[in-house]
């Protein structure tokens, strides 16, 4: 380089020598200039970034010159950063640690390498998040309600099925396996869900049914749960009308590790001795988890596994099943910030399910007519692949493929075969280090093969935005999404429509739906937020096909559904607590939630118009949209951690009071009482947890509160035909009237750490043996003791 500039310069200089005195010393000044700047190199400042304690590397962290200068890290921690020579002060950020500022003086053409450890934030306030936004955040500044759950909690309590521990979560309700977030949802008999329940941002709804599966879920990978409560379709999409549950899986920390979990259970004799069915022995429930998690160069490996097997404490009823998973990674050495790889999961089970009871003095023996066994499988393999560029660009594709099968052995009616490939395109940049761009496209498309409803298939596509700016104490969050869905011919109802003069112009076949939300910092760790979103579902395959008959129970389909809006409204605050050794956050927020075209199951004579007299074979539910409700409410948050005389200590205290109204009460006849109340409701929810250890020994006690179900469907209290003797669940009436006080359960765990790696701890759920009911017919568990095992090396 410097052969040619001085060649260059050689030129000029025989052309300059024929140039008048000033002019030559002028000339010569400015190709000096000139000759002195072009052979000036910039330095370079490179690095590597990781969590001081785990050596975790620390994927996205920022690292910030000025306001218009900086970069990020790559998939390997690394970053690097072109700089002219001179002194800087180097600012390195990332969620939920504390900022790191370094002063450096770079000389022309230097590689400076300068690697970064940083240190967690000890504040519950400030847990990282990734649902609000589809980036990571701040728990206190995220516009909406979200609540958090880690993976110690779910291990302690003995979890072997997701909605357990989910059920603990303040502002959530889990009734026959169906999730309602502040009163959103009601029973709807294993068809449909307004809440969406994510694994690791992707959907894992049956694609027949659109509910989840809760043994399904990796409970042995969590790295977190997170709960968004309210209409979050602009950024998940039809099915998170009432709010979204997002598991997210972990990947391996610097070292390896290998966790291994046993347990043994048996469940108690209830108080009511009528209720007993065997009374040979007790029965009992077992199981086995494992996972085991490491880095091999640049690839990351997690495998883990499940068996469990329980008996069940009601007659006619089991669940086993097995489970098998890995999450595969792998970072390219060739591309720096490039990663990709697959996640997948397979389950195989044999299941009989309780559903009717045969009376209410004896309702843990099951309807005979009732019984219905199901085998099958279900898998997903979810490959993606991500690109980090070192301007700050992210790209990432991820897939889902779900496949389930299942058979029931004795009734070949009801089999089913379902599949559905998912795909999500999002691009994601941060302009600067306070403003976030989201954008993406999902495709989704599904076939259903069941004789329950015949054949079907479905398909959506939809396209979505989001940004999110920071302007000093002030957070502004807004996005949008429009979205198409069509179940066989069956298609979105076109909501944008241009007409001049009776003429339509345009049709927009895509339903959109919007969000916006703020949240400003009134002062250090208090946090006023408001937020407005919208949401829209399309009814599932098996709401609008289904025919099939359990006991006295028959459901007849409905092909003419038309899809449930609505729209949430909140406001809220969250202040940060610090009180001598404890910190913490109390959390308290007002909603507002209104829905059009609600689909709900309505008992009722449907006999075909070529039917000429009505039977008892055509009573039964059918799902409708019944029109319009509205939900009002509180809901209150207490989360803190700290020290109880000199002891590490945990707390955590929720209460919810909704006010579900039916605005079509005085057309609806089905409900067992003339009040408003929605179906399924409660007005009154109370959720707690506390955790203290002394030494090698962890005490927790947990407890749940729900008050009285003010209404549910009147054919569950009433004869099928009206005088007759023929009923779907006998004595529900009266088991209603003498059980209205509402119930509390309370659980409780103590566990004793043998050594570094094995943990012992014995697990008592329903301490105080209360009899309960979650939905009609439905007694939940009488007090059951585990002894669990576990082992960390």
């Amino acid at each position: 380089m410097i052969f040619l500039l001085l060649v260059f310069g050689f030129n000029l200089y025989t052309q300059i020598l024929q140039i008048p005195d000033m002019k030559k010393l002028l000339l010569f000044s400015i190709i000096f200039l000139f000759v002195i700047i072009s052979y000036s190199q910039n330095a370079v400042l490179k690095g590597r970034i990781t969590d001081a304690q785990t050596k975790d590397v620390l994927i996205g962290a920022n690292v910030i010159i000025d306001p218009k200068t900086g970069t990020s890290t790559d998939v390997n921690g690394k970053y690097s950063i072109s700089l002219k020579p001179g002194e800087y002060e180097v600012t390195y950020k990332f969620i939920g640690y504390a900022p790191e500022v370094k002063k450096i003086k770079l000389k022309d053409g230097e590689v400076r390498v300068m690697d970064v450890s940083m240190h967690v934030e000890i504040h519950t306030i400030n847990e990282i998040v990734v649902s609000a936004g589809k980036f990571e955040q701040r728990l206190s500044d995220v516009t909406v309600s979200l609540e958090v759950m880690k993976p110690a909690r779910v291990e302690s309590m003995n979890t072997t099925n997701l909605d357990e521990a989910i059920n603990q979560i303040p502002g959530v309700e889990i009734s026959g396996e169906q999730p309602s977030i502040r009163g959103g949802s009601g029973y709807s008999y294993g068809a449909g869900t307004r809440v969406l329940v994510l694994v690791d941002d992707l959907p894992l709804l049956s694609p027949s049914s659109a509910d989840p599966k809760w043994n399904f879920l990796p409970v042995e990978n969590i790295s977190q749960i997170e709960v968004l409560k309210g209409a979050s379709s602009s950024l998940f999409g039809s099915s998170a009308l009432n709010g979204v549950i997002n598991i997210r899986t972990a990947y391996p920390g610097e070292k390896p590790e290998t966790k291994i979990s046993t347990f043994m259970g048996t469940y108690m004799r209830p108080q009511r001795t009528a209720l007993v069915w065997d009374r040979n022995a007790p029965q009992s429930m077992m199981g086995t988890n494992f996972l085991h998690s490491r880095k091999i160069g640049n690839l990351d490996l997690v495998v883990g596994g499940n068996l469990f097997s329980d008996d069940s404490y009601r007659e006619k009823e089991f669940e086993k099943y097995g489970r098998l998973n890995a999450n595969i990674r792998y970072r390219d050495k060739k591309i720096q910030g490039l990663s990709y790889g697959v996640n997948t999961n397979y389950m195989y089970q044999d299941k009989q399910e309780f559903f009717l009871w045969r009376h209410a003095d004896s309702a843990y023996h099951q309807n005979l007519s009732a019984v219905t066994e199901i085998q099958g499988s279900r898998l997903n393999v979810d490959p993606f692949v991500t690109y980090h560029s070192v301007e700050g660009h992210r790209f990432s594709l991820r897939s889902r493929f779900y496949h389930e099968n299942y058979i029931n052995p004795d009734n070949q009616s009801q089999n089913s075969r379902a599949d559905q490939i998912y795909s999500d395109f999002q691009y994601q940049k941060s302009l600067t280090d306070s403003f976030n761009l989201t954008a993406g496209m999902t495709v989704a498309y599904s076939e259903v093969n069941a004789n329950l409803f015949g054949d079907h298939y479905g398909s959506n596509i939809s396209f979505y935005s989001q940004v999110d700016k920071k302007i000093k104490r002030l957070s502004l969050s807004g996005g949008f999404r429009v979205e198409y869905a069509q179940v066989d011919s069956t298609q979105t109802v076109s909501q944008f429509e241009i007409e001049h003069k009776g003429k339509m112009l345009l049709e927009f076949p895509f339903f959109p739906v919007f969000r916006a939300g703020a949240n400003y910092r009134l002062a250090d760790f208090t946090y006023l937020r408001s937020s407005y979103g919208q949401g829209y579902r399309f009814p599932s395959v098996a709401e609008m096909y289904t025919t099939t008959s359990l006991g006295g129970l028959k459901i007849f389909p409905n092909s003419n559904l038309r899809p449930e809006l609505g729209e949430s409204f909140e406001i809220g605050i969250k202040q940060g607590v610090k009180i001598s050794n404890w910190s913490g956050y109390l959390d308290v927020a007002g909603f507002y939630t209104k829905y059009k075209h609600m689909i709900e199951y309505t008992f009722g004579l449907n006999k075909p118009d070529t039917v000429p007299i009505a039977t008892i074979d055509y009573y039964g539910f059918k799902a409708f949209n019944i029109g319009n409700a509205e939900i009002t409410g509180v809901d209150v948050t207490f989360a803190g951690e700290g020290k109880l005389f000199g002891l590490p200590a945990t707390i955590l205290l929720g209460y919810t009071y909704t006010n579900p109204i039916d605005l079509n009460v005085a057309n609806d006849s089905n409900k067992t009482t003339d009040n408003a109340i929605l179906k399924y409701r409660f007005y009154h929810s109370a959720k707690g947890d506390f955790e203290i250890s002394y030494k090698k020994i962890t005490f927790g006690l947990s407890f749940v509160y729900s008050s009285f179900m003010v209404n549910i469907d009147k054919a569950f209290e009433e004869p099928i035909i009206p005088y007759s003797n023929i009923y779907i669940l006998p004595g529900l009436k009266e088991y209603r009237e003498t059980h209205k006080t509402g119930h509390i359960v309370f659980d409780n765990r103590i566990a004793y750490q043998l050594s570094d790696m094995i943990k012992v701890s014995l697990v008592t759920k329903n301490i105080f043996n209360v009899e309960y009911m979650a939905r009609p017919g439905d007694i939940r568990p009488p007090r059951n003791i585990s002894l669990q095992f576990t082992m960390k090396f």
